[in-house]
This record gives structure tokens, sequence and C-alpha cells, in this order.
């Protein structure tokens, strides 16, 4: 599965997009975010109050309850402000 990340998510991380496999308990987009922040201090900082952050799996806006089983992409993007 191809994870990319945009903004100061991008930045904390460290990078733009990975390919990774998911462990078999990652179910649902909340799953995969606490399982992401677990991977590091990079992680850790871009995923610290997961709640705000804006996910889009094959490019379609989701809810963290949304399964990610079959997604080809996750995106994972900051709040947007207004301007």
């Amino acid at each position: 599965m191809k994870l990319v990340y945009f903004a100061w998510v991008r930045e904390r991380i460290g990078t733009g997009e990975e390919e990774i496999d998911l462990p078999q308990q990652i179910r649902t987009v909340s799953d995969l975010l606490a399982w992401l922040k677990s991977r590091g201090e990079g992680y850790e900082a871009a995923l610290r109050y997961p709640e705000v952050i804006r996910v889009a799996i094959d490019h379609e806006h989701v809810d963290h309850s949304e399964p990610v089983a079959g997604a080809r992409e996750i995106a994972l993007f900051p709040p947007m402000t207004g301007g």
C-alpha cells in the first residue's frame, strides 16, 4: 500500500510517500494512525493529535472509522486553513 504525506505531516515524518505492508490488525484509518504514530519520533510528532489529520483513501476523503482493506493509496493531510 502507498502512503502519501502532505504539508507539515510530510515535513515531520521526513518523506513524501512510502510503500508499506500493514500489519493484519490494522483495520481502520484510526488503527493506521495509531500504528504509524508508534513508528518513530517523526511519525509521533506528525500524528500527535490524530483527530485533526484528514485522510483520503484512493483520492476520496474518509472518516477515521473507514476500513483500509483494499486501499491502494492513503493520503494524510493536516487540517485545512482558510484563505
